[in-house]
């Protein structure tokens, strides 16, 4: 019996046979097919621990929700503290809370003026597209091709067509994609002068963190710039430290017109969001504040808890911690591939972002990351390019686990091979 007060379950399979009925058939049944039954109960740090007990090592962190690990004990203390005194909050007034979290992350953002709330990446992506639509007066916008912002109203139409036309979210007319690292591309899409926004995560992750060409951001910067059209920085999953910068267009050296971050700034424990706008983009705040309202965006103890986000991720031992992890990471990967070279063909980096590639086609990052949880890591393939294994370590790990974890990576490799070659 797993008995967890409210709810228990008489076994495990009892829980996937009531996933399958009450949850999401779909995506439960994924994981049977892939090999993988995690299903995550006691999470510290960052390590996960199955329903059976069994540990793993995160290295998918959610996409960087948990960058500085799960339940972190100062960040957990800090919500509890919060709840001593403070709640979801009403949106409609000003609020001790989300002023001071708005005032760290513009100090942060070079550039932005405004920050304004909500609960998830998708909403905040939302906000961002209406701002540059408000600014420009233009509705089109631009993104890249197997692009991925979220799926709420707006924020779908600016994916791939994997999330857009299952709910007929495909609006060729408004919404425009073009490849990633073509510039050509990018001048013909802006050049008709009628596009509000570009909006492109810095190293786009769903994608398998294909990173952007020497100049490219630049380029398409300064192609926003020719053509009036706003620079949107997705930073949902580059941003807090990750290139080793606290924002990735700032590791890139562009100035975003806007920029978006979510994910990571709720520490894992408080849903937040935040669209960063400066003063054009922002402008609507001064003619109608109420224009945009979300009851739940900028709830004050998420605020809380992302303003001491903010400030862990400012010490300055995290930002060596982030330079130590990555040049470790580097120098293990190079070792890996040499060790491993007929299955582990390539490795994309800046900072603790990392795509690792397997083979130049199919889905052989689906193998190796079920081989690595079999053997107590969990490593998430790209949804749009699964021979790409996403590897995301978190900014606090230490150099014990960061051994662990490349012994752990090692030691995978051979299943890895026998599952690339249908050896169940």
């Amino acid at each position: 019996m797993f008995d967890y007060g409210q709810f228990r379950f008489a076994s495990k399979q009892e829980l996937f046979d009531k996933a399958i009925k009450y949850w999401n058939p779909d995506k439960t049944k994924f994981w049977q097919r892939a090999g993988i039954d995690l299903v995550i109960d006691r999470r510290e740090g960052y390590f996960l621990y199955d329903m059976s007990g069994r540990r793993l090592i995160d290295l998918h962190l959610n996409g960087g929700t948990y960058n500085l690990g799960h339940r972190h004990r100062e960040l957990v203390s800090t919500l509890k503290n919060a709840l001593d005194h403070f709640d979801i909050g009403n949106h409609w007034f000003p609020s001790v809370a989300r002023t001071a979290l708005a005032e760290s992350l513009v100090n942060i953002s070079p550039g932005m003026a405004y920050a304004v709330f909500a609960s998830g990446g998708a909403e905040a992506v939302d906000i961002a597209l209406k701002s540059a639509r408000y600014a420009t007066r233009r509705r089109k916008i631009v993104s890249i091709i197997k692009s991925y912002h979220g799926h709420s109203g707006l924020s779908v139409a600016t994916g791939d067509d994997r999330f857009t036309k299952i709910f007929l979210s495909d609006r060729p007319d408004e919404f425009v994609a073009v490849p990633f690292n073509d510039i050509d591309a990018m001048e013909q899409a802006l050049k008709g002068n009628d596009v509000a926004a570009l909006i492109m995560e810095t190293i786009p992750a769903t994608y398998g963190f294909p990173l952007p060409k020497e100049g490219y951001l630049k380029a398409c910067r300064d192609l926003c710039t020719k053509h009036g059209t706003m620079y949107i920085a997705d930073e949902v999953q580059t941003g807090l430290m990750r290139t080793g910068e606290m924002w990735g267009w700032q590791a890139y050296g562009v100035q975003p017109d806007i920029m978006v971050t979510a994910k990571g700034l709720s520490g894992g424990l408080y849903p937040i969001s935040a669209a960063l706008l400066n003063e054009k983009t922002g402008g609507w705040l001064h003619e109608d504040g109420a224009a945009h309202m979300s009851t739940t965006g900028g709830a004050e103890l998420g605020c809380i808890v992302a303003h001491k986000v903010i400030e862990m991720l400012l010490r300055p031992e995290v930002k060596a911690n982030v330079a130590a992890v990555t040049s470790f990471m580097h120098k293990a990967m190079a070792e890996m591939r040499a060790r491993h070279a007929d299955i582990f063909t390539g490795v994309r980096q800046k900072g603790v972002i990392l795509g690792l590639e397997f083979g130049e086609s199919g889905e052989n990052a689906v193998a190796v990351s079920r081989a690595l949880y079999e053997n107590g890591v969990w490593a998430i393939f790209s949804s749009l390019d699964k021979r790409v294994l996403q590897w995301k370590p978190g900014v606090l790990l230490d150099s014990e686990l960061c051994k662990e974890i490349m012994e752990r990576f090692d030691a995978a490799m051979p299943r890895a091979r026998e599952l690339m070659a249908g050896k169940a």
